[in-house]
């Protein structure tokens, strides 16, 4: 047995380790709310005058710029950000991808959110963006102000706490993949709004702006242009911010691994194209490794919808080694434009980088039809859509419709009977009213006309819920980039046809599902997506075609407040605009 001196002496030990780990713990938490940080900035949305394809234009900027300002932050790290409208049109902000806990007040679509910030108005969006790395941006949400109001949001991890799980890159180059029209897009997509015909395409694609080499000399000598070391292994931060554009990307003579999409790691996947949808975005390593010159990067459509008009250019940028300034670029053999496979066969090669974080049920179980229709035209009315028609879109066959004097989120918040005051009603279908063969090949035209409605589904606070996405063949089956706000996602399996419950739940990826904010759903075909409903507010889930958004894809989750402060929306800020 012990001596009384040597039980001192162990309790003096003890009660010094307990000092030490108690010291420790406090430094380190000291040490992570130290490295996060407070950034401000100023947003001024204005005009500017640019010129692209042998025209000047009055493009709206932020602050100017096309592409706007690059925002840098480290996970944890606040965002202030004061947007100031001085242009022409109501406008918003999105920061597409940021999971907005607790502040839905700042996700920025119109109507759905908030007010937009009218002009010579201004709103101030206050935001953390915790447990997210790589790659996000942001964009307007109003209209078709998107085309050039859009710029890159770049989360490095915790500054003294954690690193990147690859080397670290010799350099970070962020690629923003966009269109281009010689006209306003505005005036673009009001004209087809006001006929119901389908939208003129882009008249070119660009790189960080720039359409590149192959659309003649007026854009040849501006285009963007990357210089590169032999030997470095460089981190590419690809966006594709196109309105209507799913892109194949490759870099001739070289290939790349994807380490990251949508702001979360993915285990490392060797490839030599990408298929990028809008809004989503894939961190790359790239070795350059290749003789000095210069080599292409090249994006061109993947173009899903037989039979629709689609941008079928080539948008170009050259990556430059050092001593390679006499060559001429070398180009990358890029898929054709409606090359399902490959298309395919990248978005299901990605994993996440560690096992997922499942709900452990699923209290919601949701199938959603996504596809295009078309409304008949009123009597007396001429209609732009085929056989005199308007073109229409719809989840579970409601075509959304926004508000337009009072946001869903401030009718939800402050109203209190928002249904019966005609704001929206909480009716969404968690289930398609008829079922059919939704990927036949000629689906009956009584199913091609949705209903307009403002419609929301609620989900209790903390709910597991599983969404089957399931594309239909109702005018043209096409790939749907399906985005929700405020949430990351597992896509747990995808396929083509009709969904089987039986047969393709066997095939769902469990153990290292890819976590992203938007999924592809396959032409004519299905995605399944998992998320916890643990974000108080409401949420748009929306094809990030604009085309489609325009048309009425899109549904809103209402995603009820839990118990306490800490699981429950934050008050409006005071500065919210009013309609």
């Amino acid at each position: 047995m012990p001596s009384s001196s040597n039980m001192s002496s162990f309790s003096s030990s003890l009660l010094l380790m307990s000092s030490l780990q108690l010291g420790l713990l406090l430094c380190s938490s000291l040490l992570q709310l130290a490295v996060a940080k407070e950034q401000y900035h100023e947003f001024v949305v204005q005009e500017a005058s640019v010129t692209r394809l042998c025209r000047q234009r009055s493009i709206m900027t932020v602050n100017g710029q096309f592409p706007g300002p690059t925002v840098e932050i480290n996970e944890g790290d606040s965002l202030i950000v004061r947007v100031t409208n001085r242009g022409r049109y109501n406008v918003t902000v999105h920061w597409h991808g940021v999971r907005q806990m607790r502040t839905g007040w700042a996700d920025g679509p119109e109507y759905v959110t908030q007010c937009p910030i009218r002009p010579g108005g201004s709103y101030t969006y206050r935001f953390t963006v915790g447990g997210q790395e790589g790659t996000l941006w942001w964009h307007a949400h109003s209209s078709w102000l998107r085309a050039t109001v859009y710029g890159a949001l770049i989360i490095r991890p915790r500054a003294g706490v954690a690193a990147y799980p690859f080397k670290t890159p010799a350099r970070e180059i962020p690629i923003l993949l966009g269109e281009w029209w010689d006209m306003n897009p505005i005036d673009v997509v009001r004209t087809a709004t006001r006929t119901g015909a389908a939208p003129n395409v882009s008249d070119a694609l660009t790189v960080n702006g720039q359409p590149g080499d192959l659309y003649g000399s007026c854009s040849s000598k501006d285009t963007a242009t990357f210089a590169v070391r032999s030997g470095e292994t460089s981190l590419l931060r690809f966006i594709n911010a196109a309105l209507n554009t799913e892109l194949f990307v490759s870099i001739a003579g070289h290939s790349m691994t994807v380490v990251g999409a949508d702001a979360s790691y993915t285990k490392p996947y060797s490839t030599t194209v990408l298929m990028m949808a809008p809004g989503q975005t894939t961190d790359v390593l790239v070795t350059f490794d290749q003789p000095p010159g210069k080599y292409y990067l090249a994006a061109r459509a993947y173009a899903s919808a037989q039979g629709v008009p689609f941008d079928n250019t080539t948008t170009t940028a050259i990556f430059q080694y050092d001593g390679g300034a006499g060559s001429s670029p070398s180009m990358p053999t890029l898929p054709a434009y409606n090359d399902t496979a490959t298309a395919t066969a990248f978005t299901t090669s990605l994993r996440g980088l560690r096992k997922a974080e499942l709900p452990s049920q699923v209290d919601e179980s949701l199938f959603f039809t996504v596809g295009v229709g078309l409304f008949n035209c009123s009597s007396g009315e001429t209609c732009g859509g085929p056989n005199n028609t308007r073109f229409a879109a719809s989840i579970n066959n409601v075509s959304f419709v926004l508000p337009s004097t009072v946001s869903i989120l401030q009718a939800h918040y402050s109203l209190g009977g928002a249904e019966q005051q005609g704001v929206f009603t909480a009716d969404f279908p968690a289930n398609p009213p008829v079922e059919f063969d939704y990927t036949a090949q000629n689906v009956s035209r009584a199913l091609w006309q949705p209903v307009p409605g403002t419609k929301v589904y609620k989900l209790k606070y903390g709910a597991g819920v599983q969404v089957v996405l399931q594309g239909t063949n109702i005018f043209a089956g096409e790939n749907h980039p399906i985005h929700i706000h405020g949430y990351d996602l597992y896509i747990l399996a995808q396929g083509f046809g009709n969904f089987d419950a039986a047969k393709d739940s066997l095939s769902f990826n469990l153990d290292d599902p890819p976590m992203r904010n938007t999924v592809a759903v396959p032409v004519n075909g299905w995605a399944v997506i998992r998320f916890v409903a643990d974000n108080p507010g409401v949420w748009l889930m929306h094809c990030h075609l604009d085309v489609h958004i325009t048309w009425g894809l899109a549904m809103a989750f209402l995603v009820e407040d839990g118990v306490g402060e800490l699981q429950s929306l934050q008050a409006p800020p005071p500065d919210l605009p009013i309609c």
